[in-house]
């Protein structure tokens, strides 16, 4: 697929997915999320391809979707909207790789959806994030309300919807809702030495714990302990990663993965 909105490179085990619409501050169109579809697709079979960062270009990460996009559906295509962006963003809670949000600007409505439905966060100090769908008389439509519950809690995300208010870097760290917070210049640098580190790992390893995590949180505290033991067990046995991170650790040599 040609990329238009959106710009791929690799450099080893790590890839950098970064929207480019900076003229209408990256909002997300169709389009958008056709190239995002099949980034995460082709990412999650290229084996080499261990942690994804997503970024945005220019003062925003995404300031939302593209209004000038959504204004004449009608309600069909209004749900229809939502749906495919749902689909695109499970895709990335989905997907064996570990995805960071690296944001640099303006992450609004969809914008602050897709920070979301990444698996963590880091913001630059420049960072601004809001849910202003309801001054539009509109709902988050790409999950925002459920993903921002679960983040945050169901004061801080009823409170943001709500009000609309746009908050900093600083108070989205104390929502939870952001990980950690980096200077401009530092956010995608920091951002690949932690996706270096990740990439570093066991990868089968940190593949489970991203699938039980997330599987976790939608099952009862002992289903999600029996998942948790099941894959536990996986790891064991000689020629698994866990024998050889095992025996690399009693011979004193990094293993090899």
């Amino acid at each position: 697929m040609e990329l238009i909105n959106l710009q791929y490179e690799k450099k080893e085990h790590i890839a950098l997915i970064t929207i480019k619409r900076p003229e209408v501050m990256n909002a997300l169109n169709s389009r958008f999320f056709d190239e995002m579809e099949f980034l995460i697709e082709k990412s999650a079979e290229d084996k080499e391809v261990r942690v994804l960062i997503v970024t945005g270009d220019g003062k925003a990460f995404a300031a939302g979707a593209d209004i000038s996009e959504m204004k004449d559906k009608n309600q069909e295509e209004g749900s229809a909207f939502s749906q495919r962006g749902q689909q695109v963003f499970n895709l990335i809670g989905n997907t064996n790789k570990i995805v960071i949000a690296a944001i640099n600007g303006y992450a609004l409505g969809g914008g602050m959806e897709l920070a979301m439905a990444c698996d963590f966060r880091f913001a630059s100090e420049k960072a601004k994030f809001g849910q202003p769908e309801v001054n539009l008389g509109l709902i988050p439509g790409y999950a925002g309300t459920q993903r921002l519950s679960r983040l945050c809690g169901l004061g801080n995300a009823l409170y943001l919807l709500t009000t609309a208010e746009m908050i900093d870097a600083e108070t989205a760290v104390r929502m939870g809702l952001v990980q950690k917070i980096l200077s401009p210049e530092s956010l995608l640098e920091e951002s690949m030495k932690t996706a270096q580190a990740i990439a570093s790992k066991g990868p089968k390893a940190v593949e489970q714990v991203k699938a039980v995590c997330r599987q976790g949180l939608e099952m009862d505290f002992m289903a999600g302990s029996a998942l948790e033991s099941k894959e536990f067990g996986k790891l064991f046995g000689e020629g698994n990663q866990g024998y050889e991170g095992m025996s690399a650790f009693l011979e004193k040599r990094k293993p090899q993965w």
